[in-house]
């Protein structure tokens, strides 16, 4: 598997903000079918004593077509949330896009009706301070 030009940097942001990685990628196996996710990661929420499961899919959106980019990371998600539901699915699965991304293509109507129809969880990180802005 080829990393996603920014998966160092997610997966730092993540354990800044108390996520533990448990997989790198995570890896499924559904019927001969292989998938591997990014990044599988677990908190414990002290509050309510409970262990929060993620997965994330890192998504760079630096091809020329931010459209082909969405179409792929589209399928991958929807792809990748039928497969956990099978294996694993107490693990919320979230795509990860950089902040200036978000910003100018993800609020597009089209995108943004997309992301309600589909239910996409979103993490939105900023890669010159590696930290994670916003949790959709």
């Amino acid at each position: 598997m080829v990393k996603d030009r920014f998966h160092d940097i997610v997966r730092t942001a993540l354990e800044k903000e108390g996520w533990q990685i448990t997989a790198d990628p995570y890896e499924i196996n559904i019927n001969d079918v292989e998938f591997e996710v990014d990044l599988a990661a677990e908190q414990l929420l002290a509050a309510t004593r409970e262990n929060q499961k993620i997965a994330v899919e890192i998504k760079s959106f630096i091809s020329p077509s931010k459209v082909s980019d969405f179409h792929t990371a589209l399928g991958q998600f929807l792809n990748y949330r039928d497969a956990l539901e099978i294996v694993d699915p107490d693990r919320q699965l979230y795509l990860a896009v950089r902040d200036p991304i978000y910003e100018s293509f993800f609020k597009r109507r089209f995108i943004v009706d997309a992301i309600q129809r589909y239910q996409l969880r979103l993490v939105i990180y900023n890669v010159q301070q590696g930290v994670i802005v916003q949790w959709l």
